[in-house]
This record gives structure tokens, C-alpha cells and sequence, in this order.
């Protein structure tokens, strides 16, 4: 929701210089460039508590997300971990086999 609100602030920031500039006699391709401009300027000063909640905001839903795929990825390493060191417990009968199925078979 705070997106929203700070992205309906902008607009309305927007509007407002376009309205200011039209009134002022600005005309096409000027009143368009200097609204957005002007817009720009206003919203970095006017909006600054807003964007810096936004982005606070943000920021823990970013850390939220990357700390839960950091997990899942621990967890995945661990099973792996566990996979490979499960494979790699040496049974006898399973080195015997491989020997003798390398030897050739007798001719005759």
C-alpha cells in the first residue's frame, strides 16, 4: 500500500505542476518537460519521509525473501551433504562385484 500512496503522490505532484504551467502561458513540449522537471525537484524534497518509509519498507521484504532463500539453501547443501556422504560409506560386496565383472571373459 505504500507504493501506491507514494506513487499517487507523484502523479498528483505531476498534475499539479502541469496545472501551475499551463496556467503560467507553458505550451507542448515545454509544459510537458518542464512539469516533469519541476515534478521531479518537488517530489525529491516534498516526498523525502514518505520514499524513505517506502524504501525502509522494501528493504525488510528484500531481507525477508533472501534470508529465506538462504535457508532453503543451507537446507538443500545439508541434504546433499547428507546424500553424497551416504553414497560414499564403502560396502564390501559392492567393491567385489566391479572387480570381477572388469576381468575378461575366458575364450575357448
Amino acid at each position: 500500500m505504500r507504493i501506491l500512496g507514494y506513487t499517487a503522490a507523484r502523479i498528483l505532484v505531476l498534475g499539479v505542476s502541469l496545472l501551475v504551467l499551463y496556467l503560467l502561458g507553458a505550451r507542448g513540449i515545454l509544459l510537458i518537460a518542464l512539469a516533469f522537471v519541476i515534478s521531479a525537484i518537488l517530489s525529491y524534497i516534498l516526498l523525502y519521509g514518505q520514499r524513505e518509509r517506502l524504501a525502509g519498507a522494501l528493504n525488510r521484504r528484500i531481507e525477508k525473501a533472501t534470508s529465506k532463500a538462504a535457508n532453503k539453501a543451507a537446507e538443500f547443501k545439508e541434504r546433499l551433504e547428507d546424500g553424497t556422504s551416504a553414497e560414499d560409506v564403502d560396502e564390501p560386496d559392492a567393491q567385489a562385484q566391479p572387480a570381477e565383472q572388469d576381468q575378461p571373459a575366458p575364450r575357448g
